[in-house]
């Protein structure tokens, strides 16, 4: 968005020839010196020597390098207050516009385009979509509801607590729920390991399955000699054989017999 500023020389009045040369000009805004390549952005088809503003401010919803102020007398006959011949008589011209990576009459910044383009000057959307962790037409809202990545397409593992994962690479930033690991938290502890970070070890699933991943128990029961929702506790027999008493302890895999 761009805003011109013209002043005449000497139009102050509506009496002034100064005045009449000034009625009907034009404003392009173009990528080149010739108006042709550029798009009009204002033309006078209204004014009158009593209602012409001087300085006039035009606001011009286009983007150019070029702002060209044009004016002729072709095309007689002309309205009335006009000159007859073309004359430009400017004082000053001065051209306003908003930074790059903004859009809007009150050079609002764009959102997060992808690839870091330019958004669209006048409404601000993005072109190609949005970075990573954004969405919204403008590419200015984080994603929600514990997605992440582009599009938000991506969903979050098992954040501890149930917070949400950082909206760009899915990371934890306060690590995992019991029974997950991984940057995203979308592993299962694995190893005989369970619990907050995969530091406990299971107990003696019966056929050696691996425990809950979560809280340790065996779905399938305990090895001989073993107990306990999650295998860890062990029997203890004491037998008899003439003067000779033998203990077995069953402790998780390791039998361990003393000789009494």
């Amino acid at each position: 968005m761009a805003s011109v500023y013209i002043l005449c020389t000497l139009c102050n009045n509506e009496n002034s020839e100064h005045t009449a040369h000034f009625l009907g000009f034009s404003v392009y805004i173009s990528n080149t010196t010739n108006k042709e390549d550029g798009v009009l952005c204002f033309r006078d088809t209204n004014y009158t020597r009593a209602t012409i503003p001087n300085p006039v401010n035009i606001s011009c919803p286009y983007h150019g390098r070029y702002v060209i102020y044009y004016n002729n007398r072709t095309h007689p006959p002309y309205p009335k207050g006009y000159s007859y011949y073309a004359l430009n008589l400017l004082c000053e011209v001065e051209v306003y516009g908003c930074n790059v990576y903004t859009y809007g009459s009150d050079c609002t910044y764009c959102g997060n385009c992808s690839g870091g383009v330019q958004c669209n000057h006048v409404t601000g959307t993005c072109p190609n979509g949005c970075d990573a962790g954004i969405y919204g037409d403008k590419c200015d809202l984080e994603c929600g509801n514990h997605t992440y990545g582009v599009e938000c397409k991506e969903m979050c593992g098992n954040c501890s607590n149930g917070k949400p994962c950082h909206h760009v690479d899915g990371t934890c930033p306060h690590g995992c729920d019991a029974g997950m690991y991984g940057e995203k938290c979308d592993l299962e502890c694995s190893n005989y390991t369970y619990g907050v970070e995969c530091k406990e070890m299971c107990g003696n699933c019966s056929n050696g399955e691996p425990c809950h991943h979560v809280d340790g128990t065996c779905p399938n029961g305990c090895e001989a000699g073993m107990y306990g929702e999650k295998c860890d506790l062990g029997n203890i027999r004491i037998t008899f054989s003439f003067n000779t008493v033998y203990i077995q302890f069953f402790l998780y895999l390791n039998h361990f017999q003393q000789k009494i």
